[in-house]
């Protein structure tokens, strides 16, 4: 017979992944300010293997419109630049033989209204897997009755898969407006 509270537990799990995924989503949208999480997926070739660039360089932001990037290796420059031009970043590097540079642009309204479209597109993403972990519980709960599980049993399970499915939805909606408005603050 299906343990009531696990099957809570295991659709609670899927949604902290759903809000895990979500938050990594928006620390990678720009949103004019300098963030490295932006350098996140850029990978370099480090003699011979394609290793992540904060493995090769210290990466520091010391100002809010500028990335410095200090590689710990001379030989690294031309390979790091190599990497941030053709990553889909869309920013050249300045380099000054000590440090790369890379400045962030501001935003334009019409940019800062894409990023706010994508976003809202992330979020409907994490709303969905949520939603699709309550159902996969739900249908669960449904064959445990037909197993023996009483039908009180399952309607309360289901009421606190709701309030538990309530409660993550809210917390995808606060992520998203505390995003949007990131990416709208000029």
């Amino acid at each position: 017979m299906l343990d009531v509270n696990s099957c809570i537990s295991e659709a609670q799990e899927k949604m902290d992944m759903a809000i895990m995924y979500l938050e990594e989503a928006f620390a990678h949208v720009r949103a004019g300010k300098a963030n490295p999480r932006i350098l996140d997926g850029i990978r370099v070739n480090s003699y011979g293997s394609m290793v992540p660039l904060n493995n090769v360089a210290a990466i520091t932001t010391p100002d809010a419109r500028s990335i410095v990037i200090k590689p710990w290796d001379r030989n690294m420059f031309k390979a790091i630049e190599k990497a941030i031009i053709d990553s889909e970043l869309g920013i050249m590097p300045e380099n000054n033989g000590e440090i790369i540079r890379i400045g962030i642009p501001p935003l334009t309204e019409e940019r800062r209204k894409q990023l706010s479209k994508q976003c809202k597109g992330e979020a409907e993403t994490a709303k969905i897997s949520i939603r699709n972990a309550r159902r996969d519980s739900i249908d669960l709960l449904k064959k445990a009755t037909k197993d023996g599980l009483s039908e009180d049993n399952e309607k309360d399970a289901e009421a606190k898969l709701q309030k538990v499915h309530d409660k993550y939805i809210k917390k995808v909606d606060d992520l998203l407006a505390e995003k949007e408005k990131e990416v709208m603050t000029v």
